[in-house]
């Protein structure tokens, strides 16, 4: 097995990633809690770079992170980059959101995620966006998944995030379409190194 550190502090995301990588030969790993990187980047694609090459180096291994968030038109793009911070709890977050978009009708938003993979020595091997179309309810729907989820609607499935299962959600959603992107590439690299 190759080992690719996860450049996060959350276990759930290591668990999450394996799901998109576990017909490859790597071993998913947290990163350790002391090492912090800080999201300078004002792209998903820069933080997603700058947390995966800022761990390969630090470790002097592969390692792996996504940034993603939830852009909402009438909003210019906002939460975007602050989707995670926009308040302090989900129920917060979204109650926030909803009050800026207020009566508008322009409801149009999508969830965006980039994942990158640094080499040992820091460099990007690789870097893919994914995203997911869809539209701000007025109100929630849902009980599955979490942040945004229960207020994000696909049209296409006519559900939100929140009432799919999570076979399709993992599908279809922002990460799925990244992880689908990157994947024959981090495969690749697994295979030359195993």
């Amino acid at each position: 097995m190759a080992v690719l550190v996860v450049a996060t502090g959350n276990p759930g995301k290591v668990t999450e990633m394996q799901e998109y990588l576990h017909d490859t030969v790597w071993d998913l790993q947290l990163k350790p809690a002391e090492l912090d990187i800080e999201e300078t980047g004002t792209t998903f694609l820069e933080n997603a770079e700058l947390k995966a090459s800022q761990v390969a180096k630090a470790l002097g291994q592969w390692a792996i992170a996504d940034d993603s968030g939830l852009a909402v038109d009438a909003l210019d793009g906002a939460p975007g980059l602050y989707s995670a911070r926009y308040g302090k709890t989900n129920q917060e977050r979204i109650d926030r959101l909803l009050k800026e978009l207020g009566e508008n009708d322009q409801r149009l938003a999508q969830f965006i995620c980039v994942v990158a993979i640094a080499r040992p020595d820091g460099t990007i091997a690789a870097a893919e966006e994914g995203i997911c179309p869809g539209k701000i309810l007025r109100e929630m729907k849902g009980e599955g998944g979490f942040g945004y989820d229960p207020i994000f609607y696909v049209p296409e499935y006519q559900q939100t995030f929140a009432e799919m299962s999570a076979d399709l959600k993992n599908r279809i959603s922002h990460r799925g379409r990244a992880f689908a992107k990157i994947l024959p590439q981090i495969t690749t690299l697994g295979n030359e190194l195993a």
